[in-house]
This record gives C-alpha cells, sequence and structure tokens, in this order.
C-alpha cells in the first residue's frame, strides 16, 4: 500500500506528527492507506452504484433530513439503532467486502458493517457527535477511510470542549478510533465554502447484533 509520507496529518503540525494528548491514545491515521488509482476506482464504484438515501434523524426533539447522503451496509444481523431509527443493512457491496481482511489487519479488529456517507459538497457536513452507541459496545474500533475531497474533521473532549485536534483528510487516507474515544470524545466534519467536489467516508465497524423484535418495531 501506498503512503505518502508528505502529507500532514495536522495543518499545524510536521508530517508523522502524533496527535497531541490524550487523542493520540485513541486515533492514528495513515496517510494514503490506499493507493490513488485504488482510491480512484473505489470512489467511482460507490458513487454509482451503492443506494445513496437521505437519512432522516432525530434531533432537538424533531425529525430532520440528514445533511449528507448515506447508506447502511453488512452482515445481515448487523441492524443498527442511531438517532431513533433502526436501520438495516444493504447487502455488501463486493467492492467494500473485499476491503475487510485489509482493514481487519490494519487495525487488529474485524468488521461487519460500514456506514458509508456521501457529501455532495463542501455545504455537507456532519455537527459534533460520537460514535457511542450500545451496538458498538463500550470501547469500539471504527476505521475511517476517506475518499474524494480534502475535508477537515475535528474532535474534542467532552468534558473540555477547548481540547481540540484536527486532522485535514485526503483522498486514500485511514483514521482509526479505539479505546475510550467515543466515551471521552466527540467528532464532527464542518462545512468547507470552498470544497466543490464530493468526499465519501466509509467508516467501518463491529457491530453486536440485535433481536429480530428490536428490528421489526
Amino acid at each position: 500500500m501506498q503512503k505518502r509520507a508528505d502529507t500532514p496529518l495536522f495543518p499545524d503540525l510536521p508530517a508523522g506528527a502524533s496527535a497531541p494528548a490524550p487523542f493520540d491514545a485513541w486515533v492514528t491515521a495513515t496517510p494514503g492507506w490506499l493507493s490513488a488509482d485504488e482510491a480512484d476506482a473505489l470512489l467511482a464504484v460507490l458513487q454509482a452504484e451503492l443506494p445513496w438515501t437521505v437519512h432522516r434523524i432525530r434531533m432537538f426533539g424533531r425529525w430532520v433530513d440528514s445533511p449528507r447522503l448515506s447508506c447502511w451496509m453488512g452482515d445481515p444481523a448487523a441492524s443498527y439503532r442511531y438517532s431513533g431509527q433502526t436501520f438495516v443493512p444493504e447487502p455488501w457491496h463486493p467492492a467494500l467486502a473485499a476491503l475487510l481482511p485489509r482493514l481487519a489487519s490494519a487495525c487488529g479488529a474485524p468488521f461487519n458493517s460500514v456506514l458509508a456517507n456521501r457529501y455532495r459538497s463542501g455545504a455537507d457536513s456532519m455537527g459534533w457527535h460520537s460514535d457511542d452507541e450500545r451496538e458498538l459496545g463500550a470501547k469500539p474500533i471504527i476505521a475511517s477511510l476517506s475518499l474524494g475531497a480534502e475535508r477537515r474533521f475535528l474532535m474534542r473532549l467532552k468534558a473540555d470542549h477547548g481540547a481540540k485536534a484536527e486532522w485535514r483528510l485526503r483522498h486514500g487516507d485511514l483514521l482509526a478510533m479505539r479505546g475510550d474515544c467515543q466515551r471521552e470524545a466527540q467528532h464532527a466534519l464542518p462545512k468547507m465554502a470552498a470544497v466543490q467536489s464530493a468526499r465519501v467516508n466509509l467508516t467501518f465497524r463491529w457491530v453486536k447484533p440485535i433481536s429480530s423484535e428490536v428490528v421489526r418495531r
């Protein structure tokens, strides 16, 4: 796998520098985890072939359209409850299923599902949140693969919003979150008005199966 050693993980730190504490204990980033050719091919296939939809989410007591297109995909039992809804996974796209052994090797953990998000331009975004749903377990490992336009990825402590870290995630970059990251921190993808092209983000997870009774509700 090709790595771009000259690509900084942080806008104000040299290439290869670690995130500031305590984020360095939870987050690892690999620039160019996918080669440019692999990333180009995967982005084109996913944009053309995934069944993209606008998920409805519950925010501040009301239902709103999520500010991005999404697709939940994975093993049949990997249903996922998020923001008041239960999402039943689409079957694996072959291009994503083919990545699973490589991701498991890179992150030291298996994955049975992926949330694919398509940010159509810099106007699409996601606010502060944690991936701390019960199905993910107490200390989930989440592998985030970026394709397409470069976007800012922010993280802050729940207990101290002034304690932050920032990554510039580029085409083919892999970022992994683990340990107490979801319990102690939040992350966000802010708007970037100057960005006109699309970004696809793939967050691979291991979801504990939930009962069929819960899925039918």
